[in-house]
């Protein structure tokens, strides 16, 4: 992904919420920005040269995004069926906030009562409305959507999924407070956040990127440091104890989960020596690094609406 410029003006902590209206505007119109310049198609290392919303589009974005995952959370039958009991879902009204081009979307969908998705951004809604239509998915809408302000009635749905997403929004609190309003009794909620751990954060960004890299010592701010090189316009990295201090303000914790990818194992600019070396690497020995040991970037939260 590109780097950013700079932190966004009061953004000055891994958890930082805005302090008034004006700045959460702020932040959320950059991150609608952001993600309209740089949707999560997985071509940063290399393009995709199928026609734009084809079938062949939707299939190359899957397998990028599925080989990854599979390294870090192999399936038995279906991607992500670790988390989604996807045969309890035939009866259920899911809801999926940020919904990128629609990978989990269509997952879902396949399996569910009825599908709604919401994205900040047009490009996101386009691509995953697309893809329902590509692949004749007739119980799915996509609608574009400030997932801080949730414009659907009380108790509306049954399972909600979001990966990788509500971080990056301007209030993470109020996107938790939506979805425990929209959600109904005994329903589920399966969500991902980054995770703030000794050697993602610390190792990795700081010694790897604030050090050897330069950086630390032109921002003068690991925090700053690590934003530059973050994903969206801004990203919280919770620990596991802030995480589940805030989510147990509105749920019911039923399992909590770290997971990681490979490539966060060795600090190597993306080429192909770093490819090679992570082909030496089995993928249990780097299961137990980053699931086991809790070193990875992915912390998944189970939760339930009492």
């Amino acid at each position: 992904m590109s780097e950013k410029n700079a932190v966004l003006e009061g953004f000055d902590k891994p958890t930082s919420l805005p302090t008034n209206s004006t700045q959460q505007k702020q932040w959320q119109d950059e991150n609608r920005t952001w993600w309209e310049k740089h949707p999560m198609r997985y071509d940063w290392k290399k393009t995709i040269s199928f026609q734009e919303f084809s079938r062949d589009f939707f299939w190359e974005i899957d397998s990028r995004f599925f080989s990854n995952v599979k390294q870090f959370m192999p399936w038995r039958r279906i991607p992500f069926d670790p988390l989604i009991d996807f045969d309890a879902l035939s009866d259920k009204d899911v809801f999926e906030i940020g919904t990128g081009n629609g990978s989990h979307a269509q997952l879902l969908a396949e399996h569910a009562k009825s599908y709604t998705g919401i994205d900040i951004t047009d490009y996101a809604v386009r691509s995953t409305s697309e893809r329902m239509k590509c692949f004749g998915i007739n119980n799915a809408k996509a609608v574009r959507m400030d997932a801080e302000r949730i414009q659907f009635d009380d108790e509306s749905f049954d399972f909600i999924w979001s990966w990788g997403v509500i971080h990056h929004s301007s209030n993470t609190e109020r996107i938790l407070e939506e979805m425990y309003r929209v959600l109904r009794p005994k329903g589920t909620v399966v969500t991902m956040v980054y995770h703030r751990n000794f050697w993602n954060y610390y190792v990795i960004c700081g010694l790897f990127l604030g050090v050897i890299k330069g950086d630390l010592f032109r921002t003068r701010s690991l925090h700053k440091t690590v934003q530059k090189h973050t994903d969206g316009a801004i990203a919280r990295y919770y620990t596991i104890s802030e995480w589940r201090s805030l989510v147990s303000r509105y749920f019911g914790i039923r399992r909590i989960q770290i997971y990681g990818s490979k490539a966060e194992l060795v600090p190597l600019p993306s080429a192909r020596f770093k490819t090679a070396v992570l082909a030496l690497i089995p993928n249990r020995l780097s299961r137990f690094l980053t699931n086991r040991c809790k070193l990875g970037g992915f912390l998944v939260s189970i939760l339930e609406k009492k």
